[in-house]
């Protein structure tokens, strides 16, 4: 892989700084500076003029944490004070704004729990940075989802998409906290045609401490594959925060790709989880030199890598025909020679389901009621 089509110079050097020494050295240090610069000096303008794609891009790939501390190191070193002081200010609001969203996650998952197991997926994936949203998944009965939310936070429940009720999904605007929270109850799947992601979730989960707070998380086969769900199954495209939080997962060995393989292949996911880790890969070789280190079982399934992606309308997209269609029908098939005849119907709602949601889009320029 020797470039990603159509990408930025924003997009190469916030890639440089997140990647160039993955699994190599900490952010910060001088071998990780040195490779910054040397980035940086490619670049054809002063930082002070990307400033608003710089913030842009950072705040819609979640990696502000991760990736403007470099930023205000490069701007000290060109003794622009300006830029090293809103770089600065950006990170402390984003700092404040974690803060807050943790304060107010943790007693909402205590109550939760409650009335069944629950577990904080995506979200916080991208320690030390966060989503935009706080995703939550729950066992417990919808109505009694609902009624703890309203009566004891006030929240009040969004408007439900047609992909919301297919999902069985909810979201809530929590009176004081910016972030909607969305909880995925019993179903995981963008039509509610995962059971089988859903079982290995519950019985997984562990704590886990972020700055004071503790909470349930996902085992990181369970990381995977949800990620690989939201990534290659339902919005089909990949951020930086996923390249990075599911390298330095792999980086650090935290993965049995034994049963990450008889998982993903129950759910009909192997094939598109196997091609995502390539995709992972292709692009982490690209800024570090160096492939990460998957085992054949993962690389001989991948059905393409990262020479299929290119960067569009701020992410870096997957390409939907015919490569996201046969890991659709490989889904498909799979919950059909399940005997998961009711997930299958529901799968199968998908494609329609898309083409609602392209109408919508083109007639009125949003897709939120359908998708």
């Amino acid at each position: 892989m020797n470039a990603v089509k159509n990408s930025t110079e924003c997009l190469t050097l916030l890639s440089q700084i997140l990647l160039k020494n993955l699994g190599a050295t900490p952010a910060g240090s001088s071998a990780d500076q040195e490779g910054v610069k040397r980035a940086y000096s490619a670049t054809s303008r002063p930082l002070s003029e990307s400033l608003p794609e710089f913030r842009s891009l950072a705040h819609s790939h979640h990696v502000v944490m991760r990736a403007f501390p470099a930023l205000q190191q490069i701007a000290a070193d060109e003794n622009d004070s300006l830029s090293a002081d809103w770089a600065e200010e950006e990170l402390e609001q984003e700092r404040a704004r974690i803060g807050r969203a943790l304060a107010c996650l943790e007693p909402i998952c205590e109550a939760l729990a409650r009335a069944g197991k629950v577990i904080v997926i995506k979200s916080l994936d991208h320690w030390p940075d966060l989503g935009s949203d706080l995703d939550l998944f729950t066992n417990a009965e919808p109505s009694d989802v609902v009624s703890i939310m309203k009566q004891r936070f006030e929240a009040k429940v969004a408007e439900r998409s047609w992909g919301d009720r297919l999902a069985n999904k909810w979201n809530f605007e929590v009176p004081g906290l910016p972030e909607l929270v969305e909880v995925h109850v019993q179903r995981l799947g963008q039509t509610g045609e995962q059971l089988a992601v859903v079982d290995s979730l519950i019985h997984r989960s562990r704590p886990a401490e972020f700055v004071g707070h503790t909470f349930p998380v996902p085992a990181p086969e369970d990381r995977l594959v949800i990620s690989t769900l939201q990534r290659m199954y339902r919005h089909f495209y990949v951020r930086l925060c996923d390249i990075v939080d599911n390298a330095q997962m792999i980086e650090n060995g935290d993965v049995d790709y034994t049963d990450l393989r008889s998982l993903a292949r129950q759910a009909g996911l192997w094939d598109g989880l196997a091609t995502y880790m390539a995709i992972i890969s292709d692009y982490v070789q690209l800024y570090r030199g160096r492939y990460l280190a998957l085992p054949p079982l993962v690389t001989s399934a991948a059905r393409f890598g990262g020479e299929q992606v290119s960067f569009k309308r701020n992410f870096i997209r997957i390409p939907l025909v015919p490569q996201a269609a046969n890991l659709y029908a490989t889904e498909l098939t799979r919950l059909l020679l399940n005997g998961e005849i009711t997930n299958t119907l529901r799968l199968s709602l998908l494609p329609g389901l898309a083409a609602a949601a392209a109408i919508e889009l083109k007639l009125t320029g949003s897709d939120k009621g359908i998708w």
